[in-house]
């Protein structure tokens, strides 16, 4: 593999002001990709933009809150303005909301949860679409949870929200599949040292997590290589240790 092996090729990475956003951002950065950012927090943001700089990558930020559909719109159209292709789709931005039994959910909040995690990423998918099929090899990145594939007590809100999540990428994955080289990949990154992750297991500690860096390594090592769309991976202690369906 080549230092910068993703050089020439434009990312956008969602939830990327902190956590598996960030450090993939940070990863596919230093693997030559130009990484757009987008959180709805402006200053995490910007110091991710900063760290990327500062190792010699290159970044454009851009704030906005993915539940506004006509906020997707628009920065699909103010990237498409600069840009004319894109490469590499991160899909990872989401929202655990409150654990509960399903029949105590609320529904109110398991609306927002659906808000984020499904629709706006239907949203992302559909304002993208061109771009990534004027790219001669686009990639596109879910992140998943194992609870959208074998559901826990206590998750029936999360976890259905990422088993929709996946049922939306596999079905696009099927539909662009001879329209071009369109892939998609299904990422669990498995037990991470995260602040969602801390708000699930409040008693865990920390250090005995793999850091986000080894997830982000592990989406730029999946990107570097061919492999068949619709293709599942979970990212274990190390980026090479990977489990495929």
């Amino acid at each position: 593999m080549t230092a910068r092996p993703l050089e020439g090729r434009t990312a956008l990475v969602t939830g990327a002001s902190r956590g598996i956003g960030a450090a993939t951002a940070e990863a596919l950065a230093a693997a030559g990709a130009h990484v757009i950012l987008t959180a709805r927090t402006a200053g995490g943001l910007e110091e991710v933009e900063g760290r990327i700089h500062a190792a010699g990558g290159t970044a454009t930020i851009a704030p906005l809150d993915l539940t506004d559909g006509e906020s997707i719109s628009r920065l699909a159209t103010a990237i498409a303005g600069r840009w004319p292709k894109l490469d590499i789709l991160v899909l990872n931005a989401a929202t655990l909301g409150t654990l509960a039994p399903v029949p105590a959910i609320d529904g109110k909040e398991f609306a927002k949860v659906l808000a984020l995690n499904v629709v706006a990423q239907q949203a992302l998918i559909a304002a993208f679409d061109p771009l990534l099929k004027a790219a001669d090899a686009a990639r596109v990145i879910g992140i998943t949870s194992s609870v959208g594939g074998s559901p826990r007590a206590y998750w029936g809100a999360y976890g259905a929200s990422k088993a929709a999540l996946e049922t939306l990428l596999l079905a696009y994955a099927d539909e662009v599949a001879n329209l071009g080289d369109v892939r998609v990949a299904i990422v669990d990154p498995g037990a991470t040292a995260t602040k969602m992750r801390a708000r699930a297991f409040p008693g865990e500690d920390a250090a005995t997590l793999k850091p986000a860096s080894v997830v982000g390594d592990a989406i730029v090592e999946l990107l570097t290589r061919d492999f068949p769309t619709g293709h599942r991976v979970r990212v274990e202690s190390a980026p090479a240790a990977q489990a495929a369906e």
